[in-house]
């Protein structure tokens, strides 16, 4: 790592040292992950609550939450495009020091992030039947998926904002403002989808469309609560209109970061779409929607490990862009290799819980007992891959961090396309394994993403990468 270091700017003396630069590494990363910890737990929380109301309602229900999640996650890779190039950029130069060109990049992810949201908006609306579709659904489950999604897209129009100034926010080390926006922006959702769900006394009971109503309330609460902050100006970045009118050469800096990014994530949700086709042709075709919705169960449980990782990932890459920026690599590697430890101890506690609770998870979650029956082998088999998933999301998170999001649209693409898919289908399909047979597939595209995203990150040559 020595001859590494005479690449980066020799880092000055201040008393005024960013978040990601203060103190042991390890308490660092720490300190800023748990703002972040909390936030991505009350998602989780939410996810996993939407799914339970829904399991009241039926297996259309539960279908339709279920897609959403996948049509939103579609979105939040489209939103990284923008969000990874800012919080690199942002970070890079808060670590510089140079908090005029931090706000420039700030102020043009903005710009950028009006305009995603308003795209994301008319494109789900377009796609929703044929999402509903390729799916496999008919009836009453096409009719609810294709107005949820439609419903829910509108939502769009204010998560782009809140998410990408979320993310230039995290690229100075504040993580606190997100944690409380996205707080509000959750407990709102559960009030309201619980009111208009059951419709206690004079509020009416509106079934899943109830659900959808909280998490579009919300979300505008949130964009409206993010534009305020960003207005007013909080840990330096501040929204001006000078600033936000577009610079070719900033959005280029952005989008060099970003697209990578967001084609890696894209290439993750096509497979993880195409995984979705397989579980719904798993068994008979009466057994169709059975199978979807115990998978969708599963995987809002398992969130309770991505989330946490997610995490660690954010706190990681605004450590790792801080450190780089400040010259200091070795601190950038350590940031790393911290993360992961720390967020292996919550892996292999979550291992535990979902092994030997997996009858009473979904006991509580569904009350269809075929998705009682399917869903615990397949949970116990996803419990011994948790360690792997929690790594390769920390170290991408690390190498994002630094600019360097090609190798992980590789990574991506080689496990998607020769792991879990292959797998997916020989043992679900061809073998008639069931969800655990597909799951296979699954666990075996956490195996690799976590050996290869360690062998990338511990050979440090990404903290030579130019943004």
């Amino acid at each position: 790592m020595g001859p590494i270091a005479t690449h980066m700017p020799t880092p000055e003396p201040n008393n005024n040292r960013p978040a990601g630069l203060h103190g042991s590494v390890g308490t660092a990363v720490f300190i800023l992950a748990l703002p972040i910890l909390g936030e991505e737990v009350l998602n989780s929380l939410v996810g996993v609550f939407d799914v339970y109301l829904a399991g009241r309602l039926g297996v259309a229900a539960t279908s339709a939450v279920g897609l959403a999640a996948y049509v939103a996650w579609l979105v939040s890779m489209l939103f990284m495009l923008v969000g990874t190039g800012t919080t690199a950029l942002v970070a890079r130069h808060t670590g510089a020091r140079d908090e005029k060109q931090a706000n420039h990049f700030a102020n043009q992810s903005a710009a950028l992030a009006v305009g995603m949201g308003i795209g994301a908006f008319v494109l789900i609306c377009t796609i929703a039947p044929f999402l509903a579709s390729w799916q496999e659904m008919t009836g009453e489950t096409y009719t609810t998926v294709v107005r949820y999604l439609r419903l829910e897209a509108t939502g769009y129009l204010f998560t782009s904002l809140t998410l990408v100034g979320a993310a230039a926010l995290r690229g100075v080390g504040d993580m606190k403002t997100p944690l409380k926006i996205l707080g509000i922006v959750n407990v709102i959702n559960i009030i309201i989808s619980s009111l208009l769900v059951f419709g206690p006394g004079p509020v009416p009971s509106l079934g899943i469309d109830g659900i959808v109503i909280g998490t579009v309330t919300g979300r505008a609460i949130g964009g409206a609560m993010m534009l305020v902050v960003l207005c007013r100006g909080r840990s330096g970045i501040k929204l001006h209109l000078s600033m936000l009118k577009p610079v070719t050469s900033a959005i280029k800096r952005i989008m060099r970061i970003g697209v990578p990014a967001a084609a890696d994530g894209i290439i993750m949700w096509s497979g993880h779409f195409l995984f979705l086709k397989l579980i719904a042709n798993l068994g008979e075709k009466s057994m169709s929607e059975v199978f979807f919705a115990t998978h969708i169960v599963g995987i809002r449980i398992e969130a309770f490990t991505y989330l946490p990782a997610v995490a660690w990932s954010i706190a990681t890459a605004t450590v790792v862009g801080q450190s780089l920026g400040a010259g200091d690599p070795r601190r950038a590697l350590r940031a790393g290799h911290a993360a992961v430890m720390q967020c292996g101890i919550l892996a292999i506690g979550l291992t535990a819980f979902y092994y030997f609770g997996a009858d009473f998870i979904y006991q509580t979650m569904h009350s269809d007992p075929r998705v009682r029956e399917i869903g615990p082998p397949a949970l116990r088999l996803a419990a011994f891959f948790q360690i792997f998933l929690t790594t390769s999301i920390i170290y991408i998170g690390a190498l994002r961090g630094a600019g360097d999001t090609r190798y992980p649209l590789l990574m991506t693409l080689f496990a998607m396309v020769f792991v879990r898919l292959p797998l997916g289908y020989y043992f679900g399909i061809v073998l008639d394994g069931g969800l655990v047979g597909a799951w296979i597939g699954m666990c075996g595209d956490m195996f690799v993403r976590g050996i290869l995203a360690t062998i990338r990150f511990s050979r440090g040559k990404w903290v030579t990468t130019r943004i």
